[in-house]
């Protein structure tokens, strides 16, 4: 598979997350009205924009992810650096609380992210 193929896969895996929450907190009906729809629209409006800007994000660290890997594979570095992952996840966790997302949604982002890393990184030694 290539690597478009992963990018879109975090990026629907990422939306997914990041939506889960408003699905799964819809447990009663809302009584239909035009101020409802319209601030339902808008708030659809500004996590569509939360989401671009999300994935776009990713991308950009992706990218300094591959100038990583160039440098790593060069240098005979492995991909996968544990105690570096550990300071990105324990720094992560901490700003996602400050933010009150739950330290298990940060860790599984997080998780999902630096799998993608690795990936990357390893595709870049492959080609070495």
């Amino acid at each position: 598979m290539n690597r478009k193929f992963y990018s879109r896969l975090l990026g629907l895996f990422l939306i997914s997350l990041f939506n889960y929450s408003l699905v799964s907190a819809q447990t009663a009906p809302m009584k239909k009205t035009a101020v409802t729809d319209q601030t339902l629209q808008m708030s659809r409006k500004k996590i569509d924009s939360l989401d671009k800007a999300l994935i776009q994000l990713l991308g950009e660290r992706e990218r300094v992810v591959k100038e990583i890997g160039i440098y790593k594979a060069k240098n005979n570095i492995p991909s996968l650096q544990a105690d570096r992952f550990k300071q990105v996840l324990e720094k992560s966790v901490e700003a996602g609380k400050k933010e009150g997302l739950s330290e298990t949604f940060i860790t599984e982002l997080m998780n999902a992210i630096h799998k993608e890393s690795l990936r990357i990184e390893d595709e870049l030694k492959a080609q070495k």
